[in-house]
């Protein structure tokens, strides 16, 4: 599949590179993190929490807002499901990586969503990218040996786990996996088979070719 640079206009719909805040001890902070064989997601981080940044993120970009700051990393090739929440997510790239997005716009009734819409960003070390609420997302896929990693902002409880005894009720509610955490998922993507599957089509991939292609093209 094509993919963008996170500079292409076809990523205005889906986000924004954020400007004006100082990342660098977070990068720092961040680095020292090794990076795990498997995809390892953790919501909030106290010692990434404690740096100035947060703060400014929460009083700043948030306007006031309780937020938390954690990090996902790991190896991944594929697209598995998508996930939207009800704010925007940050994500401050540790290293290069790709991500699969779409547009909850274009969900289909009943909440299915066709995997064919699904676009590719390459993101590099160093940004800070917004993904508004109303972007499909889920794991960054890795374009180098080493892994993925980057640091997440969200609004303060976001995949938390839902209360005790809540029982879902509307067919959006049916797809809630953690707090503010709505998932669409792959019948191949590994998910316990009570979960409803939404997503229709391919399990997309993100090959080591695509990627290597990708490296050279941006050398040129």
């Amino acid at each position: 599949m094509r993919i963008y640079d996170i500079t292409a206009p076809a990523f205005d719909r889906y986000g924004a590179i954020v400007e004006g805040y100082d990342c660098s001890e977070l990068l720092a902070v961040m680095k020292e993190k090794p990076i795990p064989e498997k995809v390892e997601y953790v919501a909030s981080d106290p010692l990434l929490e404690k740096l100035p940044v947060f703060k400014r993120f929460a009083d700043g970009f948030y306007g006031g807002m309780p937020v938390e700051l954690g990090y996902c990393m790991g190896h991944n090739q594929k697209l598995n499901a998508l996930e939207y929440h009800r704010g925007s997510e940050v994500n401050v790239s540790v290293t290069d990586y790709i991500v699969l997005v779409g547009c909850l716009q274009d969900l289909e009734k009943h909440f299915y969503y066709d995997t064919a819409k699904v676009e590719a960003f390459y993101i590099p070390a160093g940004l800070a990218v917004e993904f508004y609420a109303t972007t499909l997302h889920y794991c960054a896929c890795h374009v180098q040996e080493s892994g993925y990693s980057h640091a997440t902002f969200l609004p303060k409880g976001t995949n938390c786990p839902l209360k005790e005894g809540f029982i879902p009720g509307t067919e959006e509610e049916q797809l809630l996996a953690a707090r503010n955490k709505w998932m669409l998922v792959h019948k191949d993507g590994g998910f316990d088979r009570t979960f409803p599957v939404k997503l229709k089509g391919e399990n997309l991939m993100i090959c080591q070719a695509d990627w290597k292609v990708r490296e050279r093209w941006r050398e040129r």
